[in-house]
């Protein structure tokens, strides 16, 4: 059954909606908030172990939660006010999905910059937004936005608004018709409405530290945790398919070739792993992830992971060859899991990020290794 929803969602570009219903009735999109707001009270270290996990079977759905975890996390961190009052126990009941609106034409990714401005219009805000990539935005009960402040004379002046759905018009603005990642739906939206003053998240507090501290954090752990899990599954699929019976009748288990094609891409994998589990208790003992070595760190996790969890799926594609590595229908996923993967690199372009890295790089002469 799982299998046939997965080809179905990735076919038509479907939103895995049974997925989120069932999300919301377990009470699970309310993991990071704390049980006083009647949440889980789960920790980053439990947003990346379900991100393994979910990511094993689904990949669009692993990141579609981890996702949401990012937004729902920077509430708990920053949220004040009449907005934390309210917003926290609503989160906290696991049924409101939060959907990132962060993406903007001709800005190229760059995530502590924005280009749309907020309006005043008395106590409230005016937001006029076009994103090219939200994920799951027809599906989510609010949204976090980053948009220029009504008075800002830089576009690195951001803000982080909420809106629940019912303060905004969200209009599609466009298909999403992707090679891989189809099930998140990450179709453009218009949003536009007025929201009060107040649903700001830490006004005063430089939209940068909220990025460090959170947003980047959540962001390059979540997303690593879920292309591990994706690649971690499809090498599960590989190797119960030649211990089969089926499978020992058709692959020959002591060929060198196989086996060390098998051991690359296990290598790959445990690598990644290794790298994961250090950089989340380096972000979990750490007060100041500003520091270079920090910040190179979690970049160079995500790089990692984009690039390794793709090439351990390639590794297998040649391993177990045409029928079972390039076809669609083979029980093993790999065509599926390498398009899905192939988004990782984009996803904050890998060129953006060692760019990031060269300058960080020259400021650690001593190459302080976390």
């Amino acid at each position: 059954m799982a299998e046939q929803h997965l080809a179905t969602a990735d076919r038509d570009a479907a939103f895995p909606v049974d997925a989120l219903d069932a999300m919301r009735a377990e009470g699970l999109l309310g993991l990071v908030v704390p049980r006083a707001h009647n949440g889980m009270g789960g920790t980053l270290r439990d947003v990346v172990d379900a991100g393994l996990a979910l990511g094993r079977c689904d990949m669009s759905i692993a990141l579609i939660f981890t996702m949401h975890c990012q937004q729902a996390a920077a509430v708990v961190e920053f949220a004040a006010g009449p907005l934390r009052s309210r917003l926290l126990p609503v989160l906290g009941e696991g049924r409101h999905y939060l959907a990132s609106v962060s993406t903007e034409s001709g800005k190229g990714g760059h995530v502590y910059s924005a280009r749309a401005a907020l309006r005043e219009e008395g106590a409230d805000l005016v937001v006029d937004r076009f994103a090219p990539v939200v994920t799951g935005g027809e599906q989510a009960d609010g949204f976090l936005i980053t948009m220029k402040n009504a008075q800002a004379t830089t576009d690195r002046d951001v803000a982080l608004v909420y809106a629940a759905r019912e303060q905004l018009l969200a209009e599609p603005a466009g298909d999403w018709q992707p090679m891989g990642m189809r099930a998140t739906r990450s179709a453009p939206l218009k949003l536009t409405g007025t929201v009060p003053a107040h649903q700001i998240l830490a006004p005063g507090v430089p939209f940068r530290t909220i990025a460090d501290r959170v947003l980047v954090p959540y962001a390059h752990l979540g997303w690593s945790a879920a292309w591990l899990g994706a690649a971690a599954g499809a090498l599960s699929r590989v190797l119960h398919l030649i211990r089969s019976p089926q499978g020992r009748k058709r692959f020959d288990v002591g060929s060198e070739l196989l086996l060390t094609r098998l051991s690359r891409a296990r290598q790959r994998l445990d690598a990644v792993h290794a790298q994961l589990r250090h950089t989340l208790r380096t972000v979990e003992t750490t007060p100041d992830l500003t520091a270079p070595s920090a910040q190179l760190l979690l970049n160079g996790l995500k790089l990692s992971a984009s690039e390794q969890c793709r090439a351990a799926v390639d590794d297998l594609i040649d391993a177990v060859g045409l029928q079972h590595g390039y076809l669609k229908d083979s029980p093993t996923r790999l065509e599926q899991t390498l398009r899905d993967l192939r988004s990782a690199a984009l996803n904050y372009h890998n060129d953006r990020l060692h760019l990031a890295d060269g300058r960080l790089t020259l400021l650690d002469r001593e190459v302080r290794l976390v």
